[in-house]
């Protein structure tokens, strides 16, 4: 079976402070067009990208990402 990666980026972004999409963007030096296409599941980050956002956040990358079964 096939695993989808979901993320919890947007609810992340909320409990740090109300991040908008943009903010988030430009910290981590990419688009807020790539920033809503990972919020939808329409793009899935690199490790790199993955492990910034987890460093700003201070959490592991498990809290944003997780790896689910495909019904």
């Amino acid at each position: 079976m096939d695993k989808e990666l979901k993320n919890h980026l947007k609810l992340k972004r909320l409990q740090n402070g109300d991040i908008t999409q943009d903010e988030l963007a430009k910290k981590l030096g990419v688009s807020r067009q790539t920033i809503n296409a990972i919020e939808n599941g329409k793009f899935n980050p690199s490790v790199k990208l993955a492990l910034k956002m987890a460093k700003l956040f201070g959490c592991p990358v498990e809290e944003i990402f997780e790896l689910k079964e495909e019904e």
